[in-house]
């Protein structure tokens, strides 16, 4: 039996996809990599993954799990050659038990991040990962590259959110790890090994997640801001007055924010573009509306006394936030629109950041006249995106023609300050080479003895990450 014929026995005939049918799962998200594939086959049950993935392992043929297909390194996507079979996750998307009691919800990898987020809920329940992808990124890929998104500083990144996982392995074995514990103290916690692996360790099938009690009340409020350390005054100021209750603490540039109003026709902005920073700010409050709208003016009051804000504007009704959190998240939209950009998904301590951004910048535009910084990201945890385009009359295609040294420079000056070169994208092909000039010898070897052991044959998403 060939291999085509074995992967028709695991998952059906029409489940097993070549030619123009495999198209679209042979190109990333910002069409920067394009691969080949032997076949993209679709299982629908963990049980077909197992013997998808021994059918492949019996042929020593590659596998690139894949999710949602919104990455933004690579990590999904196969390379040249032709040899890999692709293994979509998208039929896997049931939901198997929702435990309102425990807080916990359990669905399979295929289930798209907005359908997790609406079935917790309707049950009264949070469930915080949220990103601008999560209308079409999948819970296995928000794992595998373990997503940060908006609500990281109250709620952590997928790693905190998942307590149990349910893996296939490269031999083709089902672990079965989906817990639903807090304390579990009985040796090795095997789930943070494939948590941010990216596909290379295995492939997650399902999750079992936490839930948090819905918030009585949220307010989100636009500030301008005259500096990048003025924006960390006020993120200091805000943790000091609200605590927990701060979900979300997001910075735009100027020329960012004033790109996305004009890429894209939907958005407006409530204050003038005319201040170097813009602040998006969200209070989750657990008592009410009342308290919540109180709580915040009360912030943004002293904010402005003490010059750390210059203008603010606080949305009074859902559709008003709604449109505060459009601007943050048509940002990716309106730099794919405008042609791309170099991108840099870098992580600092945040009291590192406004020096940073202010001499990278500087040395940027010291070697390039053309360039044009263009920055946004989630200050409260410390994760910019930290984006090289071109000034107007410029083709990007000059930043492009520079990536190599524009990425040298940003990625040496992250690791001056003890930074990451990669704080919630994940490596994929994009990375996987610059890492070694910032990984110790010791911990790169550790990694490799962990994919050796998971993976002897060297066939779970080869070419990424290590």
């Amino acid at each position: 039996m060939s291999l085509l014929q074995a992967l028709a026995a695991a998952v059906g005939e029409a489940n097993v996809l070549a030619g123009e049918a495999a198209a679209p799962y042979l190109t990333d998200w910002r069409k920067r990599y394009v691969g080949r594939a032997q076949a993209v086959v679709r299982p629908a049950s963990t049980a077909e993954v197992a013997a998808a993935v021994r059918a492949c392992a019996q042929a020593r043929t590659p596998m690139v799990p894949q999710g949602g297909n919104t990455g933004l390194v690579g990590g999904g996507t196969p390379d040249a050659s032709g040899d890999a079979v692709i293994i979509s996750l998208q039929r896997m998307k049931r939901l198997r038990a929702i435990d309102v009691a425990n807080d916990t919800i359990t669905v399979e990898a295929g289930c798209v991040l907005q359908q997790v987020q609406q079935a917790a809920r309707e049950r009264g329940r949070l469930f915080p990962l949220s990103l601008a992808a999560e209308g079409s990124a999948t819970i296995g890929g928000n794992l595998a590259t373990n997503a940060g998104g908006v609500q990281v500083l109250r709620y952590g990144n997928a790693r905190d959110l998942a307590l149990g996982l349910e893996v296939v392995l490269a031999s083709g074995e089902i672990w079965d790890g989906l817990r639903g514990l807090r304390k579990d103290n009985t040796g090795y916690d095997l789930k943070h090994l494939f948590i941010g692996a990216e596909g290379t360790l295995g492939v997650i099938t399902a999750a079992t997640l936490k839930l948090y009690p819905l918030p009585a009340a949220q307010s989100t409020a636009l500030a301008a801001v005259p500096s990048l350390a003025a924006a960390t005054r006020l993120l200091e100021r805000a943790r000091g007055a609200a605590g927990a209750a701060l979900t979300a603490f997001e910075v735009m540039g100027r020329i960012t924010l004033q790109n996305a109003v004009e890429a894209l026709p939907g958005l407006r902005a409530p204050l003038p573009l005319a201040h170097p920073w813009y602040a998006l700010l969200e209070l989750s409050d657990a008592e009410g509306e009342q308290h919540a709208t109180a709580s915040f003016e009360r912030l943004l009051a002293e904010a402005m006394a003490a010059g750390e804000i210059v203008d603010a504007a606080v949305a009074r009704s859902i559709a008003e936030a709604r449109a505060l959190w459009a601007l943050r998240e048509g940002i990716p939209e309106a730099h794919a629109r405008r042609g791309g950009n170099v991108k840099h998904d870098i992580s600092l301590p945040v009291s590192s950041i406004a020096e940073f951004v202010e001499s990278t910048n500087a040395a940027l535009r010291s070697r390039f006249d053309w360039i044009e910084p263009i920055v946004f990201g989630h200050l409260g945890d410390g994760n910019l995106h930290y984006n090289m385009g071109t000034v107007p009359g410029t083709p990007i295609d000059v930043a492009f023609a520079h990536e190599q040294e524009i990425n040298d420079l940003v990625n040496d000056a992250v690791a001056a300050r003890g930074g990451s070169i990669s704080a919630e994208h994940g490596l994929g092909q994009l990375k996987r080479q610059a890492i070694t000039r910032y990984k110790g010898a010791l911990e790169l070897e550790l990694m490799r003895r962990i994919k050796a052991a998971l993976d002897p044959l060297g066939l779970m998403n080869p070419g990424k990450v290590i």
